[in-house]
């Protein structure tokens, strides 16, 4: 009976540590976006996305001129 007296408190104790917690929590936005998680796990991150190609493909213009140039 006496191990309640030291209980009691300390739970009480405990309580207001775990709502000042969540208040903090509330506070700062840890809860405001609560679908972007859900949307986030169907999304596929190991698939690399498609790159534009740059490369230019040799026409046959610039080939002619390419041999042209070599020539001289």
């Amino acid at each position: 009976m006496e191990v309640i007296y030291g209980l009691i408190p300390s739970m009480i104790i405990i309580g207001i540590v775990l709502v000042v917690i969540l208040f903090w929590a509330i506070k700062s936005g840890q809860f405001d976006d609560l679908e972007g998680d859900a949307h986030r796990i169907l999304m596929d991150e190991d698939l690399t996305p498609m790159k534009k190609k740059t490369d230019k493909q040799p026409t046959e213009q610039s080939e002619t001129d390419n041999k042209k140039n070599s020539e001289t």
